[in-house]
């Protein structure tokens, strides 16, 4: 396909860039700039202005000549290539195999901003998830379809714990297909290697899908990995009936790179700095699981925040707990009692319990615990 290219590149403000005179560029299209010497880089599409486009830079702008460099647009958003020879596999925060592995043979490609699920056609979700952590399945129980936080502080386990929920995790039933799709976003090279090597040690990538983006990568690629991570899901939900669990670690990174956007987009902050519309834009995530009427696959989510100085009224989990069904809070007193993992349970709640734990009941497809 051939594609137009443009030399007005007006200016470049950090990883923002501005491109007069553009022609049919749609929101959130992809496109890429390359340099004199033949240099590609790639872009995305932030804002359009009648004839002007505001992309963002996914590396550095260093070396883009004004004058000389050009830009063209695919006329397509971010996507992703699916296929079930996913599993096992890790992946980097853009989808691209970091295991050392060949390229990934796609049955399609998917945009990563996916279509929200429409409440009509969802399943009421009711079936058991077993983690094996008894503070959770015994008090504050998981059910498939549900969305249930984890809300952390600095420093505490939470990092041992998302890799020990992914370990152990199963639904009950010998014809369940399980699987997990485990997304860490901004982490560490030393929390990438512990995740990596601890799903190699223990077996569980072989169920596993897993997205990596390391505080290193640029913030306009810490938005989009949550949502590499989502497609992967739902295409595995879905399309491949299975019953897929969702740990997103950490939330507060992929706030905190929404925050630098929008100022680097000069808009107008809300609380404590963060975009007005953070709500909305956590709930299109949130709001990706769940159980379908015309699907057996079900997508179950564990977001896991880290709530700065502790405190649970900060914008990130207040708003994280408006949106989901309930919350397991991490204590840092329990923490120092050295008892593992810190859950306290008193202010931990999980909204459909009784839906996980009840009797079992004409219709129920798994056994309650």
């Amino acid at each position: 396909m051939s594609m137009k290219e443009y030399r007005t590149i007006q200016e470049v403000a950090g990883p923002l860039m501005l491109v007069r005179d553009v022609e049919g560029v749609t929101y959130n299209e992809m496109g890429e700039i390359e340099l004199p010497g033949g240099e590609l880089r790639r872009c995305k599409v932030l804002e359009v202005n009648g004839t002007d486009v505001l992309v963002q830079l996914f590396e550095s702008s260093a070396g883009i000549n004004l004058e000389h460099s050009k830009v063209r647009f695919f006329g397509r958003g971010l996507e992703l290539p699916v296929s079930e020879d996913m599993l096992g596999r890790v992946f980097s925060g853009m989808g691209r195999p970091i295991d050392g592995g060949p390229e990934l043979i796609p049955e399609k490609r998917v945009d990563i901003n996916g279509l929200p699920m429409n409440p009509a056609a969802r399943t009421y979700p009711e079936e058991f998830i077993q983690t094996g952590v008894s503070a959770i399945d015994g008090l504050n129980t998981l059910v498939r379809g549900q969305k249930l936080p984890i809300f952390s502080g600095s420093g505490l386990p939470h990092a041992k714990l998302a890799a020990q929920i992914a370990r152990q995790a199963k639904v009950l039933g010998a014809d369940s297909k399980f699987a997990v799709v485990f997304c860490a976003i901004g982490i560490t090279f030393e929390e990438s290697d512990f995740f990596i090597s601890d799903f190699r040690r223990t077996g569980a990538i072989d169920r596993a899908v897993l997205f990596i983006n390391l505080a290193s990568d640029p913030a306009i690629e810490r938005i989009s990995t949550p949502r590499m991570a989502l497609t992967a899901a739902e295409y595995l939900a879905f399309e491949k009936d299975m019953h897929v669990l969702c740990i997103l670690t950490d939330i507060t990174n992929y706030a905190e790179a929404l925050r630098e956007i929008s100022a680097a987009r000069k808009e107008v902050p809300g609380r404590r700095g963060y975009p007005g519309y953070l709500y909305t834009d956590l709930a299109s995530l949130y709001e990706r699981a769940g159980r379908r009427e015309d699907s057996q696959g079900s997508i179950t989510m564990i977001p896991i925040l880290s709530m700065p100085e502790d405190d649970k009224t900060h914008p990130i989990p207040d708003l994280t707990g408006y949106i989901t069904e309930g919350q397991i809070i991490l204590s840092r007193e329990l923490y120092r009692k050295n008892i593992q993992p810190p859950i306290d349970v008193l202010p931990s709640l999980s909204r459909l319990k009784d839906k996980g734990s009840a009797p079992a009941k004409p219709g129920r497809t798994t056994p309650a615990p």
